[in-house]
């Protein structure tokens, strides 16, 4: 269990920061940049959970949110061993088997797309599509460091799922898709 008593520790004002193994990076590596990613998303994540309180989707949200951790923690983890450990969190194929299984249940319901969509239709997909865009930002983030340092090949299925996830669940939120703005190319010319 994790006890915070003291928020800051002053450790960081050299413009470093610490990793679960006890290595420092400058807080703007690219470990820490996909880090910053996740969290992000995370918080705009809960932002449509906000949007979505009192439906099942709310728990499903949150239980992702509980997984970004997770995925923190993988990430603020280097080495190349992505077995998981008493003292160390790592994604897991389960939990991109679980987004799989939650894409294909929200998926099933909706109306095929015939036309590229916007982002919108109700204030609680807009939301989820902000969730979208900010998944998609760590996403390439977690990519740009796995060029250059290992990174758990399931963190970045799950970061990638993930997005796929919340595309179907805004259009779910948008009534199955019925209330989805399609794109009109060339509308402006």
């Amino acid at each position: 269990m994790v006890r915070l008593n003291k928020i800051y520790t002053r450790t960081g004002d050299d413009g470093s920061t610490g990793l679960v193994d006890g290595s420092r990076l400058p807080k703007h590596a690219a470990r820490m940049e996909a880090i910053g990613a996740v969290d992000e998303a995370n918080s705009a994540i809960g932002l449509a959970v906000c949007a979505l309180v009192g439906t099942p989707h709310a728990a499903s949200l949150t239980r992702i949110q509980n997984d970004l951790f997770d995925l923190g923690a993988d990430l603020a983890t280097p080495g190349e061993d992505f077995t998981p450990g008493e003292m160390t969190l790592r994604i897991v194929a389960a939990q991109v088997d679980w987004l799989e299984t939650a894409i294909d249940a929200v998926n099933e319901n909706l109306s095929p797309l015939r036309s590229f969509i916007l982002p919108g239709g109700s204030e609680a997909a807009a939301r989820v599509h902000i969730a979208r865009a900010s998944t998609r930002s760590a996403e390439r983030r977690a990519t740009a460091l796995a060029a250059q340092d290992p990174v758990n090949p399931a963190a970045l299925a799950y970061i990638n799922r993930l997005s796929d996830y919340l595309f179907v669940l805004a259009r779910a939120v948008n009534s199955g898709g019925a209330d989805d703005v399609l794109w009109v190319p060339g509308q402006n010319r």
